[in-house]
């Protein structure tokens, strides 16, 4: 039987967010009752259950989350789109499928609140692709039928990966989304090539990137050693940038706090117009919410 943990708690953070601010990168995980993964994981599953989410999203003040599916569930989105169907329309959810999923089943998914399906082309610690993930030959088989349905594709890839295919995924004719700031190399900054192929496709609006911090940052707490990439990502192109926690944030040791991620965000933005811009806007146009409410003055 896999491993569990618990989630890792989440503090307040020290700067209020707008009204409708999302996180568009998060995970739940079970009830493991009711919701067992179907894949073996490379990692303890956190017992991030869909009310654990929703408490995490109340503590930070966050009214709107993007679930991203997570490899040990495989193309089995029972739990994410339970978590999705009891939020009352504050939350969206991106898939994993391949070419065998039926248009059938792809057109309900769409309907519960799947915006995107997820491709990965980065490798666990085994050097194999993620138990239950699908690469980018899989997006191209499906890229059609993703067309038609209004899908996007999430992409979770290093900037070189991203920046080698970047003339393949753009030919598709999709929203392209990914993950992690791009994955950039530390040790090349935010000049290398590949990363500035990356900025130059976001400055185009061929691509959208989230600002996910922890994942590229190994400075912990502060990852100040992600500060630059995330200061070149604002500066090409605000209109398609998101922000996502990546809570419960497993394979991180230790864990960050979510609530201080936020902040970290924030800070480091310091323009109310572009937080704002990024954590109600540019999620609320791309996943499809319903208009935010603004603050009253």
């Amino acid at each position: 039987m896999t491993a569990t943990a618990p989630a890792p708690p989440v503090t307040v953070p020290r700067l209020a967010v707008p009204p409708g601010a999302c996180d568009a990168h998060s995970h739940v995980f079970g009830p493991f009752d009711t919701f067992p993964p179907s894949q073996a994981s490379t990692y303890p599953l956190p017992a991030a259950s869909d009310a654990v989410h929703a408490a995490a999203r109340a503590t930070m003040g966050i009214s709107r989350g993007v679930l991203v599916q997570p490899a040990p569930y495989g193309m089995d989105p029972a739990a994410m789109l339970a978590a999705v169907a009891g939020a009352d329309g504050a939350l969206r959810a991106i898939a994993i499928a391949d070419e065998d999923v039926s248009d059938a089943t792809l057109a309900d998914w769409a309907a519960r609140g799947v915006r995107g399906l997820r491709f990965v082309e980065m490798r666990a610690p085994t050097g194999q692709r993620y138990p239950g993930s699908v690469g980018f030959d899989g997006l191209i088989r499906l890229a059609p039928r993703m067309r038609a349905l209004g899908l996007h594709a999430q992409l979770w890839a290093s900037a070189e990966t991203c920046a080698d295919h970047l003339a393949m995924l753009r030919s598709l004719r999709l929203p392209l989304v990914l993950d992690h700031m791009a994955s950039p190399d530390l040790a090349g900054g935010p000049d290398a090539p590949a990363f500035r192929a990356v900025r130059d496709a976001l400055r185009d609006g061929a691509v959208w990137v989230k600002l996910s911090v922890c994942r590229v940052g190994k400075a912990f707490p502060a990852y100040a050693d992600a500060r630059p990439f995330h200061d070149a990502l604002i500066a090409a192109n605000p209109d398609r940038l998101l922000w996502g926690s990546d809570w419960p944030y497993v394979r991180l040791e230790p864990a960050p706090d979510a609530g201080a991620m936020l902040d970290l965000f924030a800070t480091w933005t310091r323009d109310e117009t572009l937080v704002r811009q990024i954590l109600v806007d540019n999620p609320q146009h791309l996943y499809q919410f319903e208009p935010a409410k603004r603050a009253s003055p």
